[in-house]
C-alpha cells in the first residue's frame, strides 16, 4: 500500500518515539542540580606530591596553606629535568567559583616558562603587591597570570580566574625546601 499513508499514521509514528524518548529520559539517572558541576571535576589529595617535590626540587616549592575548603585542587604533577637538576610543579585548582587557577614553579629559562604555562600570556601593565612581594600581571587570550621571579625559581599564579583570586592564591603559597 505505497503512497497511502496518511498524516495520520505520520503522528501516530511520532507520538510512539516521543513516548520512547520521555521514558529513556525519565529512566536514565542525570543530575542537572548545581552540585552535578562541581562534583564533575575530582578532587586530588596533592600531600605526596608535594612531599616529594620538596625532596627533589632545588628551589623551595610552593603549596598554598590556610585556604578555605571551597579552593579545590584538581591535579598535581612534579617533573624532574633531563639533566636533574631542577623541574616544573603543578597544581592546579578550582576557586570558590568554579574558575581554574594553578600555581606553576620552574628553575627553566623564565622567558619560556612564562610563554609556556600562560598559553602566550604577555607582561601587562602594572603590578601586584602580594606578601610583601611584587608580581609582574600577564594577560592573554586564555589565561591572566601574576609572575613572581627570583634566582634560581620563577612561580607563576596563571588561569581563569581574576586577578583578585590569583593574588589570593599567590598570598597562600608557602615556599618550603624538603
Amino acid at each position: 500500500m505505497r503512497g497511502r499513508q496518511r498524516v495520520q499514521d505520520m503522528v501516530l509514528s511520532l507520538a510512539v518515539i516521543g513516548v520512547l524518548v520521555g521514558a529513556i529520559y525519565f529512566f536514565i539517572p542525570h543530575d542537572d542540580s548545581a552540585g552535578a558541576e562541581k562534583n564533575a571535576v575530582k578532587t586530588v589529595d596533592y600531600r605526596v606530591e608535594i612531599t616529594t617535590a620538596r625532596r627533589a626540587a632545588p628551589y623551595p616549592v610552593a603549596a598554598p596553606e590556610g585556604l578555605p575548603p571551597s579552593w579545590r585542587a584538581t591535579s598535581v604533577s612534579y617533573k624532574a629535568s633531563e639533566d636533574g637538576k631542577g623541574g616544573a610543579w603543578h597544581l592546579g585548582m578550582l576557586d570558590p567559583e568554579q574558575e581554574y587557577a594553578a600555581i606553576e614553579q620552574s628553575d627553566a629559562a623564565p622567558k619560556k616558562f612564562i610563554q609556556d604555562v600562560t598559553l602566550g600570556a604577555t607582561k601587562a601593565e602594572g603590578e601586584q603587591a602580594v606578601g610583601g612581594k611584587k608580581w609582574d600581571r600577564y594577560q592573554g587570550d586564555t589565561y591572566k597570570a601574576l609572575v613572581h621571579e627570583e634566582p634560581g625559581v620563577t612561580t607563576v599564579v596563571t588561569g581563569t580566574a581574576p586577578y583578585g583570586r590569583l593574588a589570593e592564591l599567590a598570598a597562600a603559597l608557602v615556599a618550603k625546601k624538603g
